[in-house]
């Protein structure tokens, strides 16, 4: 026969330690202080790594860049995003920290973000 109290058991004796398992191990351990992280990228502005992103402060990569075809329209939602036509042939590349569903993109003098899911990459 088992001690302490389980559902149906006739003994009504309850357990000596009556504190609960995460009460204790909370009390018991001691307090770790926390230091926020924020993520920052060697040689590229604190903006891009804050998913804030200008693409007129960025320039491109010595090498990576690629050509791509625009596959639909794209309306750009804000100043930091390239508004594309279908069929347009632009140049793009890929920024560290950036979020990979999104490549900077350039056509003449014009720069800014554009989702990868509009393009087809070419060589």
């Amino acid at each position: 026969r088992f001690s302490g109290t389980f559902v149906g058991n006739t003994d009504s004796a309850a357990p000596a330690a009556a504190t609960s398992p995460p009460a204790v191990a909370a009390a018991t351990l001691p307090a770790v202080p926390t230091i926020p992280m924020v993520p920052t990228i060697v040689g590229v502005p604190n903006t891009v790594a804050e998913g804030v992103l200008n693409p007129n402060e960025v320039k491109p990569p010595a090498s990576g860049t690629r050509r791509a075809r625009v596959l639909y329209d794209y309306e750009a939602a804000d100043s930091t995003e390239l508004a594309l036509l279908a069929d347009e042939m632009i140049t793009v590349y890929s920024l560290p920290g950036m979020d990979p569903d999104w490549l900077i993109g350039e056509r003449g003098n014009q720069k800014g973000k554009v989702p990868v899911t509009y393009l087809e990459l070419l060589s």
